[in-house]
């Protein structure tokens, strides 16, 4: 029997099956839709951003470091391009073999290998580390004719810092150096990444540390188009870098060679300021460094005789090194005497050669000629005798709160890092320094070595600069500055920097007039006298004597019997011309003896050179040097001969014409021809120097100090 199909029933189930096959098409189609929808209208924005950073590279500019000049224009930091030879060792498939191939065609040293390895390690492996620095255009265009042999190796021109005097001023100028992990979170905390990208190098001393912000510039970005191996194809759009501000110093580079100079092989600190406003006219320390050693990351057998030599030439005498004044504090406690009232000028005390205080005796030196002493002849002929009795009338507590805004045992606030604070001691630094109960009591007797500056009296050169500058400005208070003011470097427009106010201490005219009168009988007819005989000027100073070691009042100092390095230091304190000071210093010759037969000279002959444009003669130079000079000997030169002839002789240092802008110093030569339209990129640079030192605590000495000669 035939069945019959139920047309209807098939075509609804037929219908019902295309219906449920159109929805599933149709819904299918709406994710398609949507996908579409979400990628490119929600999405777009990331997308093209992600086809355009496919398509293009963002390649940082970094800026040219600002210059560094002298108060007179001369360069003493600036920069040069130079080629170097750089690998990218994720593109190298073996980093021994491509090495080994590349001293074929180029000189490559030892110490260049230890650098590459060194900086390879703290380098990530995408980016390009350098092997040589600076080549020749023999070694590139050896290398441009095999290139094709070295697959991720390539000739970059990299910008080199230069420091064209060496050794001189350096502890001032500083140096850079590659940025370390501390520096790295110290720059993201200040939330200026974007600014150092593409920088390797930052600075590590001096004003390169301190002024490093205005000194670095801003960084610029390149959008280059790149194929699809990587390579740039051509450039979409620039904004190119502004370079760092030029930096003005106060500094006078030419007396600071002079005094450098002048120090020879010695150790020491010399800090010249211009009273009327704190300016810094000369920053020495020796001995120094050469900072140039840094540039390319130095080399550990440069590291290990700079950090191990006995003479510590990264310390900075000047800022970080701490002595006792000896009789170079004296005219400050005879001032401290008339503000408190504590003595009159006229008073007179009996110096007979020794003071007995609580059946201990403190000595005077032998060559003192003893006698009544007012304040007048017991500065000029630097009595102890006198000022013992002095400290024990003020006491302890008085001398500290006299001598804190002096700037005795104070940071000045000068405008480079690093400054230490020194010791001026009273009852309450004692506590604090001091961990055993036994040791924190303060005895009456530590009170009579302070005034004639010795016991835990502890200072710098430059604090002893300050309080001098303080004298000779009749009581005014500058806080010293190495750095004028600034140049930008695009509009070439200066910008002084404001100085601090000045602080006025509040000094009676008559005590500081009877002070400064006594000073300058030191250079007329006391310790100083052969020293300033034939000056034409007038100028105040004190000599001073600082024992080095500790020695007992029954003990004779014999010189001979002391290592070198116990044996006193020297000192003077000085200021000119003595109606209206232009100058005041303080200088230190360590292990040296006699302030006025080794400190002092170096004195004369920097007021020589500032107010009177004189430069020592050869054969006075180098008595000065060996420590045997008191007036200058033989015809001086002129100091504008010998700062024309240090210009001369330094590849890249110019001084500038009167009313010459300091833009136009011109930088220094490279060795080589730079290439052009390119991003100068910076070295990746090592070997930072590292912290000194804290000074040891001071040892209690098992008698009081023995008196020295000043």
């Amino acid at each position: 029997m035939t069945e019959l199909r139920n047309v209807e029933a098939d075509l609804s189930r037929f219908r019902v099956r295309v219906l449920v096959a159109g929805l599933a098409v149709l819904f299918c189609f709406s994710l398609v839709v949507a996908r579409l929808l979400y990628l490119q209208v929600y999405r777009h924005p990331d997308l093209l951003a992600q086809a355009e950073s496919n398509r293009t590279a963002v390649v940082p500019i970094v800026p040219n470091r600002g210059l560094i000049l002298d108060r007179n224009g001369i360069v003493l930091a600036s920069n040069y391009s130079a080629y170097t030879l750089e690998i990218t060792p994720s593109k190298v498939a073996d980093l021994e073999a491509t090495i080994a191939a590349l001293e074929q065609l180029i000189d490559i040293q030892p110490r260049d290998k230890r650098r590459f390895k060194r900086l390879r390690e703290e380098s990530k492996g995408f980016e390009s580390i350098a092997l040589r620095t600076r080549l020749s255009d023999e070694e590139v265009a050896r290398f441009a004719a095999r290139r094709f042999s070295f697959p991720g190796v390539d000739i970059k021109a990299r910008l080199f810092r230069s420091y064209p005097y060496g050794e001189l001023g350096s502890h001032v100028v500083g140096y850079i150096g590659r940025i370390n992990q501390a520096e790295k979170d110290a720059i993201e905390e200040r939330e200026e990444e974007g600014n150092y990208r593409g920088t390797d190098y930052i600075g590590k001393l001096g004003v390169e540390q301190s002024f490093e912000k205005e000194l670095h510039g801003h960084t610029g970005v390149e959008q280059m188009e790149t194929s699809a191996g990587g390579r740039a194809m051509r450039r979409l759009a620039t904004s190119p870098a502004t370079p760092g501000n030029t930096v003005m110093l106060s500094l006078d580079i030419g007396l600071q060679k002079l005094v450098e100079d002048m120090f020879g092989s010695r150790r020491g600190a010399l800090v010249a300021l211009d009273p009327r406003n704190g300016e810094v006219l000369a920053f020495v320390s020796k001995p120094s460094f050469d900072p140039n050693l840094f540039v390319d990351g130095i080399d550990q057998e440069s590291w290990q005789a700079l950090n191990e030599s006995l003479d510590k030439p990264l310390l900075n005498r000047a800022l970080r090194g701490t002595y006792p004044p000896g009789s170079t504090y004296k005219p400050f406690m005879a001032m401290a005497a008339l503000e408190t009232g504590k003595r009159s000028a006229t008073a007179i005390i009996n110096d007979p050669g020794f003071y007995m205080f609580g059946g201990h005796r403190f000595g005077s030196p032998e060559n003192e000629r003893g006698g009544l002493m007012d304040m007048n002849r017991a500065i000029v002929e630097s009595s102890n005798v006198y000022f013992y009795t002095l400290a024990n009338e003020i006491g302890v507590e008085a001398m500290h709160d006299f001598m804190a805004p002096l700037g005795f045992g104070q940071l000045s606030g000068i405008d480079i890092n690093g400054e230490v604070r020194g010791v001026l001691p009273n009852q309450a630094w004692k506590r604090r320094y001091f961990k055993r109960p036994e040791q924190q009591k303060w005895f009456a007797g530590e009170t009579i070595s302070l005034g004639i500056g010795q016991g835990y009296n502890s200072f710098t050169m430059l604090q002893l600069a300050q309080a001098t500058a303080i004298l000779a400005n009749n009581g005014i208070k500058h806080k010293p500055r190495l750095v004028m003011g600034t140049q930008d470097p695009v509009t070439r427009a200066l910008h002084p920097l404001p100085a601090d106010p000045p602080v006025d201490l509040g000094y009676k005219p008559g005590n500081v007039a009877i002070i400064r009168k006594a000073l300058v009988g030191v250079t007329q007819g006391g310790t100083s006298t052969r020293v300033f005989a034939g000056a034409n000027y007038l100028s105040g100073g004190k000599t001073g004597t600082a024992q080095a070691v500790s020695i007992g009042q029954k003990d004779k100092y014999n010189k001979a019997r002391l290592e070198e390095n116990q044996r006193d230091h020297a000192l003077y304190m000085a200021f000119a011309p003595a109606d209206n000071p232009t100058i005041a210093l303080a200088v230190i010759v360590e292990n040296a003896g006699w302030g006025a037969g080794v400190a002092a000279p170096i004195a004369r002959r920097v007021f020589d050179y500032v107010l009177l444009g004189q430069y020592p003669s050869e054969e006075d130079m180098l008595a000065v040097q060996a420590g045997r000079a008191a007036a200058p000997i033989g015809k001086p030169r002129l100091a504008a001969d010998m700062q024309a002839l240090l210009v001369g002789d330094t590849p890249g240092a110019m001084v500038l014409a009167p009313g010459q802008k300091a833009v136009a110093a011109r930088q220094p030569q490279p060795p080589g021809p730079a290439a052009k339209d390119q991003a100068v990129q910076t070295p990746r640079q090592g070997g930072a120097a590292k912290p000194v030192k804290k000074p040891a605590k001071p040892d209690l000495p098992a008698a009081a100090p023995k008196t020295l000669a000043n």
